[in-house]
């Protein structure tokens, strides 16, 4: 069976005359003028084929059939109301929805919340990470940051930073492997550390670097994510590719070196992170601010 509509802007401009009884009081809750509610009245009115209201020299009154109408809309446009505030009110509570990778959170994003906290202490940030790509109709999130080439389906995306990559290594696996710095191509012949998720790493850098006859014979050993990855390397299996913007504690602090950097620039490669958010969505102050903190931070 076919369900017979009216058009719906009229329909909500009967549902307001019909509670408020009085066109002027309509017409300033619709922010529009009175004949225009008084022509949306008679499109509906047309539509139906009867009279809901009487025009009467103090005003207007509902006819029979316009009284029974309303009663049965009335409700229906309360529970829309309804519907809409619980629903604004859920994607405006006040946690902001952090998604991520565990590497860039542990990494790059958890080291700097205390500054974002401090800046703006009203606001909670919950993050959960993930590796597929963020799908805002199925995962609960505000905004998500991503690894690509900045293009996903139904989003926005704001670029953060490149994608640099080079070797890294700890400097006791640097003097125990490659005595004479100046020579660290030994270090090639050794144990390369591959992480899962960034398996291209090393074919990337040995093919831009024009070394890759070097590592022909090397062993491998991978692991489950780039933090451990990095971790082997501190604790001394062997050399790793880092991503340089995630590593600036442990190259400041001593951890990891990087034997290469006098040798060969970093490799940029053609990726980087983005912030990520709903293509179409209500922008909130919370993500704006986080938005406008994150890329402060990037440039610093």
């Amino acid at each position: 069976m076919i369900r017979r509509i009216p058009p719906l802007n009229p329909l909500r401009v009967f549902e307001v005359v019909a509670r408020t009884q009085n066109l002027t009081a309509a017409a300033a809750e619709l922010n529009v003028t009175q004949s225009a509610v008084s022509r949306q009245i008679a499109t509906l009115e047309t539509y139906l084929g009867m009279e809901l209201l009487r025009r009467e020299r103090h005003g207007v009154s509902l006819t029979r059939a316009g009284h029974s109408y309303a009663q049965q809309l009335l409700p229906a446009f309360e529970q829309i109301a309804s519907a809409t505030r619980a629903l604004v009110k859920g994607s405006g509570e006040r946690a902001l929805r952090v998604r991520t990778y565990t590497t860039f959170a542990a990494k790059w994003l958890i080291p700097r919340l205390g500054e974002f906290r401090r800046l703006h202490p009203g606001i909670e940030v919950n993050i959960t990470n993930a590796v597929p790509d963020v799908d805002f109709d199925r995962d609960k999130a505000d905004v998500a940051v991503q690894f690509g080439a900045g293009r996903w389906p139904r989003t926005q995306a704001l670029f953060l930073f490149g994608d640099e990559i080079e070797p890294v290594c700890s400097p006791a696996y640097l003097k125990q492997y490659a005595p004479n710095a100046k020579y660290p191509v030994s270090l090639l012949r050794q144990q390369l550390l591959v992480s899962h998720y960034r398996r291209s790493d090393w074919s990337v850098w040995l093919a831009a670097t024009g070394l890759a006859h070097e590592a022909r014979d090397a062993l491998q050993m991978t692991f489950g994510s780039s933090v451990l990855t990095w971790q082997a390397a501190i604790d001394g299996l062997g050399m790793a590719i880092g991503q340089n913007r995630l590593l600036a504690v442990e190259f400041d602090k001593g951890l990891l070196v990087r034997p290469f950097a006098q040798f060969a620039k970093p490799v940029q490669r053609d990726q980087g992170y983005y912030l990520v958010w709903p293509l179409r969505s209500r922008e909130s102050r919370k993500r704006a601010l986080f938005r406008d903190w994150l890329l402060s931070a990037c440039a610093q």
